[in-house]
């Protein structure tokens, strides 16, 4: 509370002329008795009664879900540690959701093959989730959220575990004592993979079949009428075509397993969404907004394109070096940011790669990227329906264009409907030795995804009539997949390359070629000129604009567009592979 005082006191006296903000602040905090900051320590939170009430119900979820028992400790056994962990949980808009105590195991002094066998445990893919709300656009369906309490106490144990008991609440007269786990406690290395394996086998038990292409995909059917269900560790989202069969499953986990129903999704995984009837919009933009303040950024000047057209970066550019802990943080928190914004992949992917030694000028381009992203933090994906939902893709690569090892990007990205999906800024393995051959692996990589996505759309019932789409702007390299011609030149490839042929050959990709301009994958490969890069950031990412709704942009020179698919439509054109010719943009 004294660090809030003071950051308030600190303030300009025309912004806060009568002291009101410290005022409210103090009499807020003496009345309410609310902590503002997180404690660090049990010492610190049992002087606040909302972290004492918070520590009391973690508890009564243990022994209400009949976790452990009291016990001594057998000779010849290990005890594991336990500890308090405190946390303010927030709403999308900033406000306090509640106080969250949570009692976890010191899992680093477990020892494999004494209390602790397999650990891992999958999570639904961010592609998955945009996937499933792509989906949801185009049939008009709710998207709707739920939450497990204390998830991992519900995960029954194979190991033979103790641990201490809470600090503050030791049973009188047994402070030494130990609880024997039944099921799994937070902290414990087998936690998630013992909830994973228990939601599991509740969901077949329902009748949802999981998906065998993503482990965490859930499906049921019931005659004409289907229920898809994604999970996240201890977050999961529904959605279907019957509100009887959604409202089916929601008692009948409610039944089984202690929940909170958060209703239609709106934030879920730091992804704030945005439903109406017949669109979705999701966005970062709270997150956005945490990240620059917290690396000081927000009264920053924006800049209209993340990367310079036809900038390069390398490890000895005889720059001073910048401090390891802050760059790691800065990109660190760009990569999550990715989730939403396909337009700062190829620059986040560019200044991930000198993790390891950054320089002064490593870091400038890094803030550079926080520059744009403050001109553009209302920026997100929006999904509606559209006439064609239809599998498209993007493939492109930059021949040699890393000044280290000389190895070559590859990019690519598919659209489902209205918006992208998935999209991908990578460097290559192996050195390429014509702008043919990185054109060809990326072809390959594209091709991998197509088909892990075309086998997910099938089996939730979007099955994709004929071949997939994928654009390409390199001649050699579509004709190369098509016949082995120029074997030469193409004799070295690594036998993995030859996939997209084979892909080809089944009839399930199907190449057209592109002019490199309007190529959307090239925005993912390297930095392109400022008309350019609009030109292809607008047909991926957009302000909010549903129904009267809007972000505040106001810092942003981009001008605000209506989110409507005419642009995506006219640039998408599908035409027989033997044309050639640039299309009609």
């Amino acid at each position: 509370m004294e660090k809030f005082v003071k950051q308030f006191s600190n303030m300009e006296l025309d912004e806060d002329p009568k002291g009101e903000m410290v005022n409210y602040a103090l009499c807020a905090a003496q009345n309410t008795n609310i902590s503002i900051f997180d404690p660090s320590c049990y010492e610190e939170a049992c002087t606040k009664n909302v972290w004492v009430k918070a520590m009391q119900e973690e508890l009564h979820s243990i022994d209400k879900n009949d976790t452990w028992e009291l016990c001594e400790l057998p000779k010849g056994k290990r005890c594991v540690g336990s500890k308090w962990v405190y946390k303010i949980k927030y709403n999308s808009d900033g406000t306090t959701e509640r106080h969250k105590a949570r009692l976890v195991a010191k899992g680093f002094t477990q020892k494999h093959g004494v209390d602790f066998e397999e650990t891992f445990a999958p999570v639904a893919r961010q592609e998955t989730v945009r996937l499933l709300l792509s989906m949801a656009a185009q049939n008009h369906w709710s998207v709707y959220h739920m939450d497990v309490k204390s998830a991992f106490l519900n995960g029954y144990l194979d190991e033979e575990v103790f641990v201490q008991q809470p600090q503050g609440f030791q049973v009188q007269g047994k402070e030494h004592n130990v609880y024997k786990l039944k099921k799994a406690l937070y902290g414990l290395k087998q936690a998630p993979r013992a909830w994973y394996t228990r939601i599991d086998g509740y969901f077949q038990k329902f009748g949802l079949m999981r998906s065998k292409n993503e482990p965490t995909l859930y499906i049921k059917r019931e005659g004409n009428q289907i229920l898809l269900v994604s999970l996240y560790v201890d977050d999961l989202i529904y959605m279907g075509s019957d509100p009887i069969l959604n409202n089916k499953f929601k008692t009948n986990l409610m039944n089984e397993f202690e929940m909170k129903d958060l209703g239609l999704m709106r934030y879920f995984l730091g992804m704030e969404v945005h439903q109406c009837q017949e669109e979705i919009f999701v966005c970062q933009s709270k997150y956005a907004r945490d990240m620059l303040s917290k690396y000081g950024m927000m009264n920053c000047t924006a800049v209209h394109n993340p990367v310079a057209h036809g900038e390069l970066l390398c490890k000895d550019d005889g720059a001073p070096k910048a401090s390891v802990i802050e760059f790691r943080s800065i990109v660190g928190s760009l990569m999550f940011l990715c989730n939403t914004r396909p337009d700062i992949q190829f620059v986040v992917s560019l200044v991930s790669r000198y993790m390891n030694d950054p320089s002064m000028l490593h870091l400038k381009v890094a803030k550079c990227i926080l520059r744009y992203v403050k001109g553009t933090i209302g920026f997100g994906l929006h999904y509606s329906h559209v006439d064609k939902f239809k599998l498209v893709g993007f493939s492109d690569s930059d021949w040699g264009s890393n000044l280290d090892d000389r190895k070559s990007t590859s990019g690519n990205c598919f659209s489902l409907g209205s918006r992208m999906i998935t999209w991908s800024s990578k460097k290559q393995s192996t050195v390429a030795l014509s702008s043919c051959e990185a054109e060809y692996i990326a072809l390959t990589a594209a091709s991998a995804q197509a088909l892990w996505l075309r086998k997910l759309l099938d089996e939730i019932g979007e099955k994709q009539h004929g071949p997939t789409t994928l654009f390409c702007d390199n001649q050699s390299a579509i004709q190369l997949a098509h016949n082995p011609i120029h074997h030469s030149r193409s004799k070295h490839f690594q036998l993995k390359y030859h996939f997209i042929r084979d892909m080809v050959e089944k009839d399930q990709i199907e190449l057209h070629y592109y002019n490199t301009k309007i190529n959307l994958a090239d925005i993912f490969t390297k930095g392109v000129v400022k008309a350019q890069y609009v030109m292809l950031r607008e047909s991926m990412v957009s302000p909010l604009c549903i129904k009267g709704e809007n972000v505040d942009n106001s810092a942003s020179n981009s001008r605000k567009l209506s989110l409507s698919c005419q642009f995506w439509e006219k640039l998408i054109i599908f035409r027989p592979a033997s044309v050639a010719n640039q299309p009609t943009s």
